[in-house]
């Protein structure tokens, strides 16, 4: 086999056959070489993105009372927290407290 791990039949990438001993292709390929490959992947340590803790900014704003402090503005998203074939849970955070409750459709 060529020293790549790509199929010279299609180029596709070459995966351990079930004999653990050839490596094989989605197209039928077989190699027929006894060689060990190992797949290296090299990555660079780069600065990791800092994420704002606030992400408030990014989210719309309705019209709802705060459970907490009574003021009528708050910061909404909706997540999928239960079955698939049930409702979405609604969240809000108070605009000017922080407190954060949810909703059940």
């Amino acid at each position: 086999m060529n020293s790549t791990a790509f199929c010279p039949k299609c180029g596709g990438l070459l995966v351990p056959a079930a004999d653990k001993k050839n490596m094989q292709c989605s197209c039928g390929y077989v190699s027929r070489s006894k060689a060990d490959l190992a797949l290296i992947e090299k990555t660079e340590a780069k600065e990791l993105l800092k994420v704002k803790e606030d992400f408030n900014e990014a989210l719309p704003k309705v019209k709802e009372d705060c459970p907490k402090c009574k003021h009528e503005e708050a910061f909404n998203w909706n997540l999928q927290t239960r079955a698939a074939d049930e409702a979405e849970t609604a969240f809000y955070r108070c605009c000017k407290c922080n407190h954060t409750w949810r909703e059940y459709a």
